[in-house]
């Protein structure tokens, strides 16, 4: 039996799956096995991964569910100790899976194993990182205040602790990674391993109609998660509604183009301040401000232009890192 199973979730994933796969197939630990879920795809997803050869591999595939319901899936015909997860358009670093193995093993008290995360551009071509987090133990409470995980293709979980919490909830279509690293920390402990592990695509198009169902689901699951926390957290419920809607505005700045962007933007902003007045001390707030005032002053159009080239030059200088230009070329 393998010690792990990796689960993939794919639908129409022609252009990424392959690169996927193998960033999958370069771990540095070998004994695992390696789940693609086929979630209903209609292009030439099936067809490539017809052309790996690998014994480890194994495909399933269904009519289309979603996300939740491929990952759902995917845990019930894993047959390894531990169970982790890969989106079909995101990266692995080769030791990601010997480094969270290692971390659990010594953390015998924990039940997931997280990473840090770079962020890449939908061509894979631009990358930055998130603030570096160190969180471990009971994290219930850091959780609740945002989704320091970043995307659903970094936890490694014991199998146990899956079978603690049961599925991913169909219901949701967005946030349903954070719903559920939440239900795994009210129980479990967690264990980071520090260092970038996760190459997470961020997708293009259509972001404006993406940022308001992400707002709706992310209420939902920080309503959820209040209604069953213990008392002692209840005072971080405005501050995990604040920091939500920051980044809601750092979303309208960034992946929304002109004014309509900047009018999102403003409005979360406003409403992440008069939720929690102390989120101006925070430097991520003044960003933003700073970011809405250059709009201001110039036409949408030219502060985006000049906001996206800081970034790419900033997300430039990272992707020129060693492991980052082995990754790619790889």
């Amino acid at each position: 039996m393998p010690i792990i199973s990796v689960i993939v979730p794919a639908y129409n994933a022609e252009r990424t799956i392959l690169k996927t796969i193998e960033s999958v197939q370069q771990q540095t630990f070998s004994d695992f096995e390696l789940i693609v879920i086929n979630d209903g795809s209609r292009d030439r997803t099936l067809e490539l991964l017809d052309e790996v050869k690998d014994p480890r591999l194994k495909v399933f595939s269904y009519s289309n569910g979603g996300l939740p319901v491929a990952r759902n899936r995917g845990i019930s015909h894993a047959a390894g100790d531990f169970i982790t997860f890969l989106d079909a358009d995101d990266l692995w670093t080769p030791d990601k899976l010997e480094l969270q193995l290692l971390a659990l093993q010594q953390h015998p008290e924990s039940g997931v194993a997280y990473s840090w995360t770079q962020f890449m551009d939908d061509k894979g071509q631009y990358f930055h990182g998130c603030k570096p987090v160190f969180y471990q133990g009971n994290v219930f409470a850091d959780l609740l205040l945002g989704n320091f995980i970043d995307s659903g293709s970094n936890v490694m979980i014991r199998r146990e602790a899956i079978a603690s919490v049961g599925d991913f909830d169909p219901t949701l279509a967005s946030c349903e990674d954070w719903e559920y690293w939440l239900r795994l920390a009210a129980k479990w402990h967690f264990v980071v391993v520090t260092k970038p592990q996760i190459f997470y695509r961020q997708s293009s198009g259509a972001m404006s109609s993406k940022i308001e169902v992400m707002k709706k689901y992310h209420l939902i699951v920080i309503e959820r998660a209040f209604k069953a926390a213990p008392g002692e957290v209840q005072n971080l419920k405005n501050k995990s509604l604040a920091n939500t809607y920051q980044f809601l505005a750092h979303l309208g700045l960034t992946r929304v183009p002109g004014a309509t962007g900047a009018k999102q933007a403003a409005e979360h902003l406003q409403s992440a301040i008069h939720l929690y007045p102390k989120i101006l001390l925070d430097k991520t707030a003044w960003i933003l401000i700073t970011k809405l005032l250059l709009i201001r002053l110039l036409s949408p159009r030219i502060a985006s232009y000049i906001l996206q080239s800081i970034s790419k030059v900033r997300a430039t200088r990272i992707a020129n890192t060693h492991e980052e230009k082995a990754l790619i070329s790889s």
